[in-house]
Protein backbone atom coordinates (compact mmCIF):
# COMPACT_ATOMS: atom_id res chain seq x y z
CA UNK A 1 0.00 0.00 0.00
CA UNK A 2 1.13 3.22 -0.50
CA UNK A 3 -0.02 6.03 1.19
CA UNK A 4 0.70 9.43 3.16
CA UNK A 5 3.01 10.46 0.53
CA UNK A 6 6.09 7.57 -0.40
CA UNK A 7 4.81 6.21 2.84
CA UNK A 8 5.01 2.16 1.74
CA UNK A 9 3.07 -0.25 4.54
CA UNK A 10 4.22 -4.13 3.71
CA UNK A 11 4.59 -7.51 4.89
CA UNK A 12 7.69 -7.30 7.34
CA UNK A 13 10.47 -9.63 6.14
CA UNK A 14 13.10 -11.62 8.20
CA UNK A 15 15.74 -9.12 6.97
CA UNK A 16 13.87 -6.26 8.63
CA UNK A 17 14.65 -7.59 12.31
CA UNK A 18 17.34 -5.74 12.65
CA UNK A 19 15.78 -2.34 11.73
CA UNK A 20 12.47 -2.95 13.82
CA UNK A 21 14.35 -3.85 16.83
CA UNK A 22 15.31 -0.39 17.61
CA UNK A 23 11.37 0.64 17.59
CA UNK A 24 10.30 -1.85 19.14
CA UNK A 25 12.73 -2.02 21.95
CA UNK A 26 12.71 2.26 22.31
CA UNK A 27 9.17 2.18 22.66
CA UNK A 28 8.32 -0.78 24.75
CA UNK A 29 11.11 0.27 27.45
CA UNK A 30 9.58 3.86 27.46
CA UNK A 31 6.76 2.16 29.31
CA UNK A 32 4.11 4.36 28.63
CA UNK A 33 1.96 2.50 26.03
CA UNK A 34 2.41 -0.79 26.08
CA UNK A 35 1.73 -3.64 28.83
CA UNK A 36 4.80 -5.50 27.58
CA UNK A 37 7.59 -6.38 29.82
CA UNK A 38 10.16 -3.50 28.97
CA UNK A 39 12.97 -5.89 29.77
CA UNK A 40 12.26 -8.34 27.27
CA UNK A 41 15.11 -9.83 25.22
CA UNK A 42 15.38 -8.62 21.56
CA UNK A 43 14.81 -12.27 20.36
CA UNK A 44 11.52 -12.54 23.13
CA UNK A 45 10.51 -8.95 21.72
CA UNK A 46 10.58 -9.89 18.06
CA UNK A 47 8.97 -13.30 18.63
CA UNK A 48 6.24 -11.39 20.25
CA UNK A 49 5.41 -8.94 17.75
CA UNK A 50 6.65 -10.08 14.90
CA UNK A 51 6.22 -14.23 15.06
CA UNK A 52 3.14 -14.52 16.92
CA UNK A 53 0.89 -12.87 15.58
CA UNK A 54 -0.95 -13.68 12.11
CA UNK A 55 0.89 -11.18 10.31
CA UNK A 56 3.25 -8.01 10.94
CA UNK A 57 3.70 -5.14 8.55
CA UNK A 58 6.34 -2.30 8.44
CA UNK A 59 5.95 1.55 7.59
CA UNK A 60 8.61 2.66 5.80
CA UNK A 61 9.70 5.57 3.66
CA UNK A 62 12.90 5.74 1.46
CA UNK A 63 13.87 2.42 3.24
CA UNK A 64 13.82 3.16 6.61
CA UNK A 65 10.98 1.47 9.09
CA UNK A 66 9.00 4.60 10.79
CA UNK A 67 6.32 2.24 12.12
CA UNK A 68 4.85 -1.45 12.48
CA UNK A 69 1.63 -3.19 13.54
CA UNK A 70 0.70 -6.39 13.66
CA UNK A 71 -2.73 -8.50 13.29
CA UNK A 72 -4.01 -11.68 15.50
CA UNK A 73 -6.96 -13.04 16.77
CA UNK A 74 -8.57 -11.26 19.69
CA UNK A 75 -9.80 -14.93 21.03
CA UNK A 76 -9.62 -18.51 19.65
CA UNK A 77 -12.78 -20.23 18.49
CA UNK A 78 -15.58 -18.89 18.72
CA UNK A 79 -14.48 -15.55 19.36
CA UNK A 80 -11.68 -15.80 16.58
CA UNK A 81 -13.79 -13.20 13.80
CA UNK A 82 -12.43 -10.67 16.11
CA UNK A 83 -8.78 -9.54 15.82
CA UNK A 84 -6.62 -7.48 17.72
CA UNK A 85 -3.57 -5.18 16.22
CA UNK A 86 -0.63 -3.75 17.70
CA UNK A 87 1.01 0.01 16.10
CA UNK A 88 4.19 1.37 16.70
CA UNK A 89 5.43 4.62 15.24
CA UNK A 90 9.37 5.47 15.90
CA UNK A 91 8.94 8.63 17.70
CA UNK A 92 11.05 10.84 15.48
CA UNK A 93 8.36 9.93 12.98
CA UNK A 94 5.43 11.17 14.91
CA UNK A 95 2.40 13.34 13.76
CA UNK A 96 3.57 12.37 9.91
CA UNK A 97 0.08 10.44 9.68
CA UNK A 98 1.77 7.58 10.16
CA UNK A 99 -0.47 5.66 12.58
CA UNK A 100 -3.55 6.42 10.73
CA UNK A 101 -2.30 4.98 7.96
CA UNK A 102 -1.32 1.49 9.36
CA UNK A 103 -4.62 1.50 11.34
CA UNK A 104 -6.80 1.98 7.68
CA UNK A 105 -4.43 -0.55 6.57
CA UNK A 106 -4.96 -3.03 8.94
CA UNK A 107 -8.81 -2.72 8.32
CA UNK A 108 -8.35 -3.65 4.80
CA UNK A 109 -5.99 -6.61 5.88
CA UNK A 110 -8.06 -7.51 8.76
CA UNK A 111 -10.97 -8.17 5.98
CA UNK A 112 -9.31 -10.01 3.60
CA UNK A 113 -7.94 -12.21 7.06
CA UNK A 114 -11.92 -13.05 7.41
CA UNK A 115 -12.30 -10.68 10.07
CA UNK A 116 -15.62 -9.44 11.08
CA UNK A 117 -14.19 -6.72 14.02
CA UNK A 118 -11.14 -5.25 15.89
CA UNK A 119 -10.40 -4.35 19.45
CA UNK A 120 -7.82 -3.12 21.09
CA UNK A 121 -7.75 -4.37 24.70
CA UNK A 122 -5.57 -2.13 26.37
CA UNK A 123 -5.50 1.70 25.11
CA UNK A 124 -4.06 3.38 27.75
CA UNK A 125 -5.98 6.73 29.07
CA UNK A 126 -3.12 9.34 29.04
CA UNK A 127 -2.38 8.35 25.06
CA UNK A 128 -4.64 10.93 24.48
CA UNK A 129 -3.46 10.86 20.21
CA UNK A 130 -3.96 7.41 20.25
CA UNK A 131 -7.57 7.43 21.73
CA UNK A 132 -8.66 10.24 19.25
CA UNK A 133 -7.12 8.67 16.08
CA UNK A 134 -9.44 4.99 16.60
CA UNK A 135 -12.26 7.75 18.03
CA UNK A 136 -12.10 9.31 14.09
CA UNK A 137 -11.29 6.29 12.33
CA UNK A 138 -14.44 4.67 13.88
CA UNK A 139 -13.46 2.68 16.77
CA UNK A 140 -15.69 3.18 20.15
CA UNK A 141 -14.88 2.97 23.49
CA UNK A 142 -16.44 -0.11 25.10
CA UNK A 143 -15.35 -0.47 28.40
CA UNK A 144 -13.21 1.16 30.83
CA UNK A 145 -10.65 -0.75 32.99
CA UNK A 146 -9.96 1.65 36.40
CA UNK A 147 -6.37 1.46 37.20
CA UNK A 148 -5.23 -1.36 34.76
CA UNK A 149 -2.09 0.14 33.53
CA UNK A 150 0.87 0.86 35.23
CA UNK A 151 2.13 4.35 33.67
CA UNK A 152 5.84 5.26 34.76
CA UNK A 153 5.43 9.06 35.24
CA UNK A 154 1.08 9.03 36.15
CA UNK A 155 1.46 5.70 38.28
CA UNK A 156 -1.66 3.64 38.15
CA UNK A 157 -4.15 5.02 35.17
CA UNK A 158 -7.27 3.34 33.18
CA UNK A 159 -6.84 1.87 29.98
CA UNK A 160 -10.01 1.49 27.44
CA UNK A 161 -11.39 -1.22 25.39
CA UNK A 162 -12.08 0.14 21.92
CA UNK A 163 -14.07 -1.86 19.22
CA UNK A 164 -15.21 -1.47 15.70
CA UNK A 165 -17.26 -3.59 13.55
CA UNK A 166 -15.36 -3.70 9.84
CA UNK A 167 -16.87 -3.01 6.73
CA UNK A 168 -16.27 -5.75 4.01
CA UNK A 169 -14.16 -4.03 1.24
CA UNK A 170 -15.72 -2.25 -1.52
CA UNK A 171 -14.80 -3.93 -4.92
Amino acid sequence: MKDNGDLVIRPVRDSDADRVWPLLRDVIRKGDTYAIDPNLTRDRMLTQWVEQPRATYVAEREGEILGSYYIKSNQAGNGAHVCNCGYMVAPSARGQGIARAMCLHSQDEAVKLGYLAMQFNLVVSTNTGAIRLWQYLGFETVGRLPGAFRHPEAGLVDALVMYKWLEPAQG
